[in-house]
C-alpha cells in the first residue's frame, strides 16, 4: 500500500513537471520505407531555435509514451521555417517504435528539450561516420556539419536490401550502405573498415547506433591501433 501510494505521488509530480516543461510540435508528413521498419517524419517545431544546429549535432527528447522519452537526431532542418526531419528505426516493439508507427500527418507531438550530442566535428583531415538504421538521421546530420564535406565518409549497416537501395536513391551522401551479416552489425562494419585502409593519424571515428554495436566497434578500433581520443560514440536504444 505504501509503495503504491508513493508511486502515485511520484507519477503526479512527474506529470506536473511535464506540464511545465513540454513543448509542442506538429507532424507535417510521415513516410514509411518499404518494408516499413524505417519511418521518416517531418516536423514543425515552432518554438525551437535551429540556427546553432549547423555547428553542433542536436538531439530532441520526444515524449513517446506516458513518462517515457526517446532521443532522436534531426537529419535535416530549416531554421527559417522551424521544420526538421527525423528517422525512426521501427524494426522492434520498443516505445519509440510504437510511437512512430502511430503518427499521422497533422498529429501533435511533445518534446521535453533539445540538447547537443558530443558529435561535433573537429578539424581533422578525415572524419568517418559508422552506424546502423537507428543512427540514420544522426549520420546524415553529421555529414551536414562537416565542412568541407570532402573530409567526411563512412558506412551505415542495413539488414534489408531494399532499404540499402532506397538510401542510395534518396541521399547524395559519401556514406555507403552495406549489408549486415551479424546480429548487431559490428562485424560487418569492421570487415568494411579493414578494407578502407584509413590512416592511424588525423582520423576521427564517430560511432552511432545500437549500444552493443557501438561498444564492440569501439573495442575493435582500439585493437587496430586507434587512440581512444580518436573515437567518439553515441549509443541508441528502442
Amino acid at each position: 500500500m505504501e509503495t503504491s501510494t508513493l508511486n502515485k505521488i511520484k507519477s503526479k509530480a512527474a506529470k506536473l513537471f511535464e506540464g511545465r516543461m513540454l513543448q509542442a510540435g506538429t507532424v507535417l508528413e510521415v513516410r514509411q520505407w518499404e518494408p516499413c521498419t524505417i519511418i521518416e517524419i517531418d516536423l514543425h517545431l515552432p518554438t525551437t531555435d535551429m540556427t546553432a544546429w549547423v555547428e553542433n549535432i542536436p538531439y530532441i527528447k520526444f515524449k513517446v509514451a506516458d513518462l517515457t522519452y526517446r532521443d532522436y537526431t534531426p537529419s535535416g532542418w530549416d531554421a527559417e521555417t522551424s521544420t526538421c526531419t527525423i528517422f525512426v528505426d521501427a524494426a522492434h516493439n520498443g516505445p519509440g517504435s510504437l510511437w512512430a508507427r502511430s503518427l499521422q500527418k497533422g498529429n501533435a507531438i511533445s518534446y521535453l528539450k533539445v540538447g547537443e550530442t558530443r558529435h561535433c566535428p573537429i578539424g581533422t583531415s578525415s572524419i568517418i561516420g559508422l552506424g546502423d538504421e537507428s543512427s540514420l538521421g544522426h549520420l546524415l546530420a553529421l555529414q551536414q556539419t562537416v565542412i568541407p564535406g570532402g573530409r567526411f565518409s563512412g558506412a551505415i549497416v542495413m539488414g534489408n536490401e531494399e532499404h540499402r537501395n532506397l538510401f542510395g536513391q534518396y541521399f547524395k551522401s559519401p556514406l555507403k550502405a552495406i549489408a549486415r551479416h551479424d546480429t548487431y552489425g559490428y562485424h560487418s562494419l569492421n570487415e568494411w573498415l579493414v578494407n578502407q585502409h584509413y590512416s592511424l593519424e588525423n582520423t576521427m571515428f564517430y560511432l552511432a547506433g545500437n549500444n552493443i554495436m557501438v561498444d564492440q566497434l569501439r573495442k575493435l578500433l582500439r585493437k587496430q591501433g586507434y587512440a581512444s581520443g580518436q573515437i567518439r560514440v553515441q549509443g541508441f536504444w528502442s
